[in-house]
Order: C-alpha cells, then structure tokens, then sequence
C-alpha cells in the first residue's frame, strides 16, 4: 500500500472511533456525491440524534485520518468464501486532471502520471481480488506507474485454485510463483503467442471477466471512491478505504452463481 498514512496528534475528540467508522461508510451507501453535503445535511442535520457528539465539519476532516487502520481491519474482519475462484484487476483513480498535476499540493511527490486504455491521468491504481461470488478477497494501493503483475503475489498469497487475470499479468515467471503455492493464473494469450491448450471451464470463466468491471463500477459509481475534491493524502486514502468497506456491507454483490457440484465433476 501506498504510504500515505502518517501519525497525527490531535486533541482529544468527543466522536468515537466507530462513530468515525459510520459516518465515512454510510456517505458510500448514502447517494451523495458530495461529502460536505453529506455530512452537513444528514448528519448535522436529518440524522444529529444518531450523533448527538457529532463535531463542525472542518473538525471531523482533522479527525479522518485517524480511522484508516480500523477501517482497514475492519475489512479484513469481513467474511470471505474460499471457493478457489477469483478474478483479479486494477482501476486507475485520479486525484486531478493530468494538466493540473505541477499545480496540485496535496500529492505531490505520491502520486504519479501514467497511461492507460483511456488515456494519461494523474493519480494511483487500486487492485483488487474478488471471488466469483463478488466478495473482495484483497485490495492493495499502488503508484500509477506500478506493473500489474507485481503486485499479485502478496495479494494472492493466502489464496489457492485458479486466478483469472487480462493480457496484463501474463508472466511465465509469475505463472510458476504463483502456481507453485497452489493457485494456477489463467490468461488470454497474446495474438503473438503460441496456441495452448485451454480447459473449458478455464475459457468460460475468463469469459465472465466482467465480474471484476462490474465491481469497479459500483465502487466508482454508488460509492464515491473517485473524485477529485481531495485536499490531503491521508483523506483521499480514508475515502476510498471506507467506500471499499461499504462495498463489503452490500448484501448483493456482482456474482456468477456458479454450481460448485457442476464445476467439481
């Protein structure tokens, strides 16, 4: 994970911990766009009675930072399904317009430019594991510019069965880490690749890819953890922290409702 958490002395606050923890995931689940509205118009307002030690906005914007760890076990606490099914991937967030990165204050020295399918943007790249029931297996943060395939080997590293990845993890290096503890990658070959063999469970499952899009989408649309209203580092990775919290609280997730019977012969 990128290190953006530093330690903060503040003055000692009358809002708990878990009423901290609340408020950031409920904003995810609350369809506003807009933090400060959020907070000044449900929780200083339709809500107050809930927090009744609810502090200005300005302050609580000070006491943020100091939830990011007990959000992260939080999550962590959160029950997973090992059904020896993942999918893995990564989304670009940008914390500003690429044009404006010399201008921005807030992360400079964290944040990097880098290309994607879409184009240069400034900012960081969020990956994630899921299972095929939706469940997030692991999340880890990293600078715009880092290889996708780097990454992977300490996120799977609890994880056994088969992983699906895009063109972008194709490694026989990685292939052999990874397989070596258990969890076989599965890979579209590049058009400059030999042909190889390919199970049909394995071509239907890379074929159902979209699991992971479809949860970047809901982390991006229904939660906020994209935006570029961000004034600190250690707030933009609170918010994205907390919107991945709320996805893990959703009831429904994307799913391939997949038979386990069928699958195991």
């Amino acid at each position: 994970m990128v290190e953006l958490y530093r330690t903060h002395v503040n003055k000692p606050s009358q809002m708990s911990t878990s009423e901290i923890m609340t408020i950031m995931i409920y904003f995810h689940k609350s369809n506003y766009r807009n933090f400060k509205m959020y907070y000044l118009h449900v929780i200083k307002g339709s809500m107050v009675k809930y927090f009744p030690n609810s502090v200005s906005y300005n302050r609580f914007v000070e006491l943020m930072p100091s939830i990011l760890l007990p959000l992260c076990f939080f999550i962590a606490a959160q029950g997973k399904t090992a059904t020896g099914i993942y999918f893995v991937d990564s989304t670009i967030l940008r914390v500003c317009h690429e044009k404006r990165a010399s201008q921005n204050r807030a992360f400079k020295g964290l944040a990097k430019k880098s290309k994607s399918t879409m184009g240069w943007y400034y900012g960081f790249k969020l990956h994630i594991i899921v299972n095929d029931m939706g469940e997030l297996m692991a999340f880890k943060m990293s600078k715009a510019t880092t290889d996708d395939r780097v990454v992977l080997p300490k996120m799977a590293e609890n994880l056994t069965g088969k992983i699906i990845g895009d063109k972008g993890y194709i490694s026989q290096k990685l292939f052999d880490q990874l397989y070596e503890k258990g969890l076989q990658l599965i890979t579209k070959i590049r058009k400059n690749m030999k042909n190889k063999l390919v199970l049909m469970i394995d071509k239907i499952l890379l074929r159902k890819r979209g699991i992971i899009e479809s949860v970047f989408d809901q982390l991006k649309n229904i939660s906020q953890i994209e935006h570029s209203r961000h004034r600190s580092a250690d707030n933009f990775m609170v918010n994205i922290v907390a919107g991945l919290a709320a996805y893990c609280l959703q009831e429904k997730k994307p799913s391939l409702g997949i038979k386990y019977n069928l699958l195991n012969g």
